[in-house]
């Protein structure tokens, strides 16, 4: 009985260590010694660090559009500018998973860093705290807007202050523009 008991805790252990494993984003040389993205990029430098082919898209504005899934689970998205260039990233975890991203720009992980400790982080900063009309799984969450440097990162998080999504762009996003 002893014996099936321990094997039991064994095998309940070993799933929540590798369910809830935290996950780097393997963003490596694609930072800054201060954990910052570093602009422009090309679509092939970021394919050569994430060890991931891009898939190229089209938007409705005829934009290009180049998107890499990771082996963590963490999706960027990338618009392509002249020459091919990237100068705006998005970075977003599927809502139907629990991944914990680490190794993120500013050093922030999905699904860990909160709300209270990205305020702190960015103290120095103007930041920008807005609960914006959001749907699924941010519904009810907050969004916090931040210049740095010549950049403006927006933070997305759900309703239990964790954070889902980020983006490093050159302008902020007005709602209104639909």
């Amino acid at each position: 009985m002893k014996t099936k008991a321990l094997t039991l805790i064994f095998f309940l252990q070993l799933l929540f260590v590798t369910t809830f494993a935290q996950k780097n984003a393997g963003l490596g040389t694609l930072l800054n010694k201060n954990a910052e993205f570093i602009f422009p990029q090309t679509p092939e430098k970021i394919s050569v660090v994430l060890k991931v082919k891009p898939i190229f898209t089209e938007d409705a504005s005829e934009e290009q559009n180049a998107k890499w899934i990771t082996k963590s689970g963490l999706a960027l998205y990338g618009t392509l500018g002249n020459n091919r260039s990237i100068n705006e990233i998005w970075f977003d975890i599927p809502d139907d998973k629990f991944l914990i991203i680490s190794g993120l720009p500013y050093h922030l992980t999905l699904n860990q860093t909160t709300v209270q400790e990205a305020l702190v982080k960015f103290k120095k900063n103007k930041v920008k705290k807005t609960m914006p009309e959001m749907y699924g799984a941010l519904e009810g969450g907050t969004e916090l807007e931040v210049k740095i440097g010549n950049r403006y990162v927006t933070l997305f998080f759900d309703r239990k202050n964790l954070l889902k999504s980020a983006s490093i762009l050159l302008g902020f996003i007005d709602p209104a523009a639909g």
